[in-house]
């Protein structure tokens, strides 16, 4: 895995340089400081799936190829079958499957995110566009702003992300939930 997330730091780099943006310009875009984000392209350690997400629309790049390093092909549908998500680890306290990994140029980014009650609570992110959530097992917590808004199955919310946010499991089974973002 550690090799996969250097991988990824390389190909940010790479997609930054090969559009002529500098650090901190990147850094100042992100909101984080330039250590922190050379962090990010030297090890891929510790990147919010915002900030990758960010990077990907600014880089005019489908999100899966920022993660992947193959770029999708699809663009007239993708049926994605049970089992069949591509799984993408980019935040301590979640757990991400591209639920449209081989469309290309998509609009909103659909991912089923798994959260385990022994995970740390993630740290709170803020990102443009919007957010829906919807529960499909188990419960969660969404912290959004100062509140917490506990979610069940067949639970959902459509919020503006720019306030901090996150989710994390509440209870003692995984809670598995939809989120599809659109930047």
């Amino acid at each position: 895995m550690e090799e996969n997330l250097q991988e990824l730091g390389m190909r940010i780099q790479g997609l930054r340089e090969a559009c002529d943006v500098s650090r901190h310009t990147m850094a100042e875009e992100l909101g984080v400081d330039i250590d922190t984000y050379r962090s990010w392209e030297e090890t891929g350690v510790d990147i919010p799936i915002s900030a990758v997400y960010h990077m990907a629309t600014k880089f005019n790049v489908d999100l899966a190829e920022v993660l992947t390093g193959t770029a999708p092909k699809l663009n007239t549908y993708h049926v994605v079958r049970r089992g069949e998500t591509e799984e993408v680890e980019r935040f301590p306290g979640y757990h991400y499957e591209d639920m449209a990994s081989r469309y290309s140029h998509k609009i909103m980014q659909p991912l089923l995110v798994i959260l385990d009650p022994s995970d740390e609570p993630a740290e709170l992110v803020e990102h443009r566009g919007q957010e829906f959530n919807y529960v499909l097992e188990g419960s969660m917590i969404l912290t959004f702003g100062d509140r917490d808004i506990e979610l069940a199955a067949g639970d959902s919310i459509y919020f503006n992300p720019e306030y901090p946010h996150g989710q994390r499991c509440n209870g003692t089974e995984p809670c598995k939930f939809i989120t599809i973002i659109a930047e």
